[in-house]
């Protein structure tokens, strides 16, 4: 969550909250994005497009939200498609290519589509493949600029990739910075989210694949160098596959919660959450926020989500909407239409 509205500036008021979310979540009615329809072949990235006609060729995953300075939220996300040669697009994902888009809100429940390509593959140094999972905050020392981390994916997720950058002065036109913030050799990284520290400072956090949640702390937002440890290891029924993508919130005089996803199978997820008093030890609660029940959008999967803090009404009190990506199950292997859901906080 990085919240605008009550300051431009690197600061962790950006990504604090004065209540807890809490574990308790209603889904809402209907998805916030649709993926395009299966015949299309060249999408507009600014078209809405209808519920049906989808078998999970394109997709819309992994939403990121900032609450604007007056009014109103930006949402970036990833949209999945089918590369020339490999048309099962997001149903092979690995072979699949993919582009940052995003779309506006003034309320944080109706969303338009904006114009335009946030970032491409090319422009992110995936070539025709992948970059992913978009990461956007203000930039250390300025206010008004921003800085956005992405997975740049080359080729499959079992290779190696990295985590890269690009700055803007507007949120909407970006230009790639060079080199990658964050890589290893052979290592595969993904669903990269920072997190503004008191001092300066920033940690980033993301999954090394094979590991679990890590952690690395940088003095500038470029050159990370990773913590020791591991935040959040796949050690339980519900994340025993796979533990990612985390999304952190500072609770005003409580320490962190942090949702993340886990994977109990490979063809099950659930949004899991954990708490911590320094950012770098978490102790996990057992039962799922969200969890696949066998119908709606998240029949199978739901995971990489963010929370935002919404006023509903004039003189109510504010709650929670968290957005998430949801996949439906209804292609072959748990596979199927991937977009992306929301639910309001209960507690």
């Amino acid at each position: 969550m990085i919240d605008l509205r009550k300051t431009a500036w690197a600061s962790p008021l950006v990504q604090s909250v004065p209540t807890d979310p809490g574990r308790s979540w209603v889904r809402d009615p209907m998805p916030a994005i649709q993926p395009p329809p299966d015949h299309e072949v060249d999408p507009t990235p600014e078209a809405k497009w209808p519920p049906d006609s989808h078998t999970g060729i394109y997709g819309a995953v992994s939403p990121r939200i900032i609450a604007l300075p007056g009014t109103g939220y930006r949402m970036y996300y990833t949209q999945i498609m089918p590369r020339h040669g490999f048309p099962a697009g997001a149903n092979d994902y690995d072979n699949a290519s993919s582009r940052i888009l995003s779309a506006f809100s003034h309320d944080g429940e109706t969303w338009t589509p904006e114009a335009g390509v946030r970032l491409s593959p090319g422009q992110g140094g995936a070539g025709a493949l992948r970059v992913v999972s978009s990461e956007v905050v203000p930039v250390e020392g300025t206010g008004g600029r921003f800085r956005m981390y992405f997975e740049c994916c080359n080729g499959p997720q079992s290779q190696q990739n990295s985590i890269r950058s690009a700055i803007s002065e507007d949120g909407l036109v970006w230009s790639p910075e060079p080199g990658a913030r964050f890589e290893s050799a052979g290592v595969n990284y993904n669903s990269p989210r920072i997190l503004i520290l008191d001092d300066g400072r920033c940690r980033l956090y993301c999954q090394e694949r094979g590991k679990g949640i890590v952690s690395a702390l940088s003095d500038d937002g470029l050159t990370f160098h990773q913590d020791t440890g591991i935040r959040i290891a796949p050690d339980t029924p519900n994340d025993r596959f796979v533990a990612f993508a985390p999304e952190i919130l500072r609770i005003a005089g409580a320490g962190y919660r942090m949702y993340y996803s886990g994977y109990s199978t490979p063809r099950q997820s659930q949004i899991l959450t954990a708490v911590s008093d320094d950012g770098l030890t978490w102790v996990k609660k057992t039962e799922p926020v969200i969890a696949p029940n066998g119908t709606g959008p998240d029949a199978v999967k739901s995971s990489e989500m963010c929370v935002i803090r919404v006023h509903h009404h004039p003189g109510q009190a504010a709650h929670y909407r968290m957005f998430y990506e949801a996949c439906d199950g209804t292609a072959r292997d748990k596979r199927g239409v991937w977009r992306i859901a929301s639910a309001t906080s209960a507690d």
